[in-house]
């Protein structure tokens, strides 16, 4: 199993940028792709986007394609969420999760097995 730790929410107008953390822990070698998910209030939790954690091929959602960037430093077992021109539908509890299974990339919630605890984004108009 593999600890996840997020860092970095807050809030901010729209237009600004936050920049989330998530701090890897556990069995890291066992993890093939990391990823970012939100929940919105009264919403499902939706894909944002994913990285293949040895090659580093990354995915997005179309929303969020061009304003957000995945990256990751598996030295430090850190993954990261650059979010530039947030927009207030941008507002939800942002999740980091791991998977273990062998795909290069997936956006399947049910692939993922290790979640964070999640933080909070508030963008306002």
């Amino acid at each position: 199993q593999v600890q996840l730790v997020e860092t970095g929410g807050g809030s901010v107008q729209a237009g600004g940028s936050l920049r989330l953390s998530c701090a890897a822990s556990g069995r890291t070698s066992s993890t093939y792709v990391m990823g970012w998910f939100r929940q919105a209030p009264g919403k499902e939790r939706e894909f944002v986007a994913c990285i293949n954690w040895v090659g580093g091929s990354t995915f997005y959602e179309d929303a969020v394609r061009g304003r957000f960037t995945i990256s990751r430093d598996n030295v430090k077992n850190n993954l990261y969420l650059q979010m530039n021109s947030l927009k207030p539908e941008d507002t939800a509890v942002y999740y980091c999760a791991a998977s273990r299974r062998p795909y290069a990339i997936t956006d399947n919630e049910q692939d993922f097995d290790s979640w964070g605890q999640g933080t909070q984004v508030i963008v306002s108009a």
